[in-house]
């Protein structure tokens, strides 16, 4: 899947400007106010409407959320309603409720609680179980791990790889953090101010950055870590 131009605009200036390629699993990496949500919006359709978009995509499939794309919010514990038992916030059959609940290891005794009795982790597996839903064929990621535990995350991750493994489906994960993107994604694009500072393979960038700014991120992320530790 490839992204020949992703152009953002709010009269007449460009606030995103980018291209990128998705082969497997992309980290787009950047930090706070770098143009990766708008990247993710203008994706997922979700552009205030005073922005203008300009997508050039090149893909076997067009981009239809719910359908082919589907898409993880970064805060699970406000990504469902809290007065909603979790078995009625999916909207597929109860045959397939179970089957999703049971592929992101989810106790389906859960199913008859309310999000708020459910822990971060709980609530993570039940958004990616719903996102899941509609087999998509690209899943995008927005920050899925920030607002969990450090052990939880290093859980979450994993059962992410597992699924694309089983699954097939392509991944565009949207974070600042070098450290998770590394652990998820085989390749990465790091953007700054709406422009590609840099892009290519995860470890290769990781172990011998070009730009200041990627050095910048990996050096805030893998302080006393090891990349994929």
């Amino acid at each position: 899947m490839q992204i020949k131009k992703l152009q953002v605009s709010l009269d007449e200036k460009h606030l995103v400007d980018i291209d990128f390629t998705i082969k497997h699993s992309l980290a787009l990496v950047g930090q706070s106010g770098s143009g990766k949500s708008l990247t993710l919006k203008a994706l997922l359709g979700m552009l205030p409407s005073q922005m203008d978009l300009k997508l050039e995509l090149e893909a076997d499939f067009a981009l239809e959320r719910g359908k082919t794309i589907a898409f993880v919010p970064q805060n699970p514990f406000t990504a469902l309603s809290p007065l909603t038992k979790i078995k009625d916030q999916f909207f597929v059959d109860a045959k397939k409720m179970r089957s999703l609940c049971e592929s992101v290891d989810l106790d389906l005794a859960l199913l008859e609680r309310f999000p708020p009795e459910l822990s971060g982790g709980q609530l993570q597996r039940v958004v990616i179980a719903i996102a899941l839903s509609g087999e998509p064929k690209l899943l995008m990621l927005d920050e899925p791990t920030t607002a969990l535990d450090p052990k939880t995350r290093v859980v979450i991750i994993e059962l992410l790889k597992k699924l694309q493994h089983s699954q097939g489906f392509k991944v565009l994960f949207v974070t600042h953090d070098m450290h998770s993107a590394s652990a998820l994604c085989d390749e990465i694009c790091v953007i700054k101010e709406g422009k590609v500072q840099e892009s290519g393979v995860m470890e290769s960038v990781v172990n011998n950055p070009s730009s200041p700014y990627t050095k910048t991120l990996i050096e805030a992320s893998f302080a006393n870590r090891k990349f994929r530790e």
